[in-house]
């Protein structure tokens, strides 16, 4: 197969093997695997799923300036109907996480369909790839045009093509060599962000797929590895090397920025994880010595909804409503929850969860 480069619509052969490429792929295989390994000592992975994809969510929505609060996405959850647009959007890409995540664990592909899918979740509408020439980039100084995105009638070639590159199990250049699976997410990210193949949400779309990719590839078992903090705190270089890499088909600079974003979002993703499981054994020794009430099920619920409420711990237990109050008041008043009004109902804090979560430090 061919990979289309949508700046051309020609053949492009791209040259991924080069020292300092190799040997970035090192730590960041590295970190990977550690991560991978992390996860699984959490007893219940739906806790990081949980509170982990909403932390992607925020971050990758701001990236298109789509601003909303922890705060703001958690109630969301609680009450749907409360929330500016913005969370709703938010809310959006964090279903739409879930359902690609579904989609490539019960078929171990990531097809075109499921694409769609997950940008039909997004947008919440059934647009489908765009008719219409896309919006091009232009030079913030000078308004110059810097790039133009293919017009309409090449994005079911160019979408095949990729669709096909991604379900490789691995790409041969013409030199008959295999692309590394970090190296080939990064071709796939900057060829699904140039064909630009959606009215809307490309950007958004873009990152889902990396997680996705890696799943696919085995990279790791669940999606906990976001790289959109990291392109936040990067914004600038991020769409500087975009551009590079299509005005001179030079791929290695862009390739080593999404291999060091691998590499420090790993490494911090297992700080947060290792953090979040230690408070996870403190919270859980505490509930179990003061109340008879203790259950797994208690423990999953309060770090599996960071914000919860009694509907919440009603499912969850399979008790009734007054006794998830009970319990809840009760953890409440020993200060390992915080109790909240939102409306006419009480919502419950973790509240050492919470500062966890809220005051994650910047990806060094």
């Amino acid at each position: 197969m061919e990979l289309l480069s949508p700046s051309n619509l020609s053949p492009q052969t791209i040259n991924t093997d080069t020292p300092t490429i190799l040997k970035a792929l090192i730590p960041a295989h590295r970190q990977l695997a550690e991560l991978k390994g992390v996860v699984k000592s959490i007893p219940n992975e739906n806790i990081l799923l949980s509170t982990l994809t909403l932390q992607e969510a925020k971050d990758s929505s701001e990236i298109e300036n789509i601003i909303t609060t922890q705060d703001a996405l958690y109630k969301h959850t609680l009450q749907t109907d409360l929330g500016n647009l913005a969370t709703k959007e938010v809310s959006n890409y964090s279903s739409s996480l879930r359902v690609g995540y579904e989609a490539v664990k019960a078929t171990g592909l990531l097809t075109l369909n499921t694409l769609l899918e997950i940008q039909a979740t997004l947008e919440n509408n059934q647009a489908g790839f765009r008719k219409v020439t896309g919006t091009v980039l232009k030079n913030e100084q000078t308004g110059e045009v810097v790039y133009t995105p293919p017009e309409p009638q090449n994005i079911p070639l160019l979408m095949d093509n990729l669709e096909q590159f991604i379900n490789q199990d691995s790409y041969k250049d013409q030199q008959n060599s295999d692309i590394d699976p970090l190296v080939q997410m990064a071709i796939i990210h900057h060829q699904f962000e140039s064909i630009h193949p959606f009215y809307d949400g490309n950007g958004r779309t873009g990152r889902i797929i990396n997680i996705l990719y890696l799943i696919k590839v085995g990279l790791l078992d669940s999606p906990v590895l976001y790289l959109s903090r990291y392109i936040n705190q990067s914004k600038t270089e991020y769409y500087r090397l975009l551009q590079e890499t299509r005005d001179t088909q030079h791929w290695e600079n862009w390739i080593l920025y999404m291999l060091k974003g691998v590499e420090q979002t790993a490494a911090h993703t297992i700080r947060l994880i290792e953090a979040i499981k230690q408070l996870l054994q403190k919270q859980k020794h505490e509930i179990r010595d003061n109340f008879k009430f203790y259950s797994q099920d208690l423990i999953n619920n309060i770090f599996y909804h960071p914000y919860t409420k009694v509907y919440f711990l009603e499912c969850d237990m399979k008790v009734s409503r007054a006794t998830a109050t009970r319990y809840l008041d009760a953890l409440a008043k020993h200060g390992i929850l915080e109790k909240h009004k939102l409306g006419r109902e009480n919502y419950y804090l973790n509240k050492e969860l919470v500062d966890l979560l809220f005051n994650i430090p910047a990806i060094r």
